[in-house]
């Protein structure tokens, strides 16, 4: 029961990421970023850019080659082996998308940290970071976006782009924060931007301007 009810979640996790690839490829498409009014978009796309591209393109020659080749050797496989490409190309484009109207997010009250596939977010109140600065961490896997290290100081939550990342916020204390994969107690926080410096200094200007 317990290994039905697990696949049956992997599944519905997997379909939640592939709806959430085509809106977020919808809202490119029609240059309609998920970004609210009143917050301030920061971006994270510029690091796995290039090789999404480079990866798109080769699907993209794949599956014209293929097709070509099938329909004069193979003619039965054509028609499920190009479902199957064009599957693969959208959801690449997809990706893409999702990092590029995806930000994260700054305004008077948090900072939203995103990582592109999942819709969720972690919010990290500006009332409870002390430090910004800059710090380069590796997250474990190619594949992880998401990430908690033990430390004696203070367990940190990593949301990495390509598994890593570049900022640290250093909290006033442990602290929950609620990101997709569930609530975790922190200290620290670290998170990819494509320019650390000004941003450092955007979050740092916001944390002290007064209350409104």
């Amino acid at each position: 029961m317990n290994v039905v009810r697990r696949v049956c979640g992997l599944a519905w996790a997997a379909l939640r990421t592939e709806l959430s690839l085509y809106r977020a490829l919808g809202r490119w498409a029609t240059r309609r970023p998920d970004v609210p009014p009143g917050s301030t978009p920061i971006g994270y796309a510029r690091l796995v850019t290039p090789m999404l591209w480079l990866w798109i393109f080769g699907s993209a020659v794949e599956v014209v080659v293929l097709d070509v080749v099938l329909r004069r050797w193979l003619p039965s496989l054509q028609l499920p082996l190009l479902v199957i490409g064009v599957w693969g190309l959208l959801w690449m484009l997809g990706l893409l998308a999702a990092y590029r109207v995806r930000p994260h997010l700054l305004d008077d009250q948090v900072l939203a940290l995103r990582d592109g596939v999942h819709t969720a977010r972690t919010d990290v109140p500006l009332s409870a970071v002390a430090v910004i600065r800059q710090a380069d961490h590796e997250l474990p896997g190619l594949l992880r976006s998401i990430h908690v290290e033990p430390a004696e100081d203070g367990d940190l939550l990593l949301v990495g782009v390509s598994s890593r990342t570049n900022l640290e916020l250093v909290l006033t204390g442990p602290t929950e924060l609620a990101t997709p994969n569930g609530p975790v107690t922190v200290s620290r926080v670290g998170f990819w931007v494509d320019e650390p410096r000004e941003v450092a200094e955007l979050i740092r200007r916001r944390r002290s301007a007064p209350a409104r």
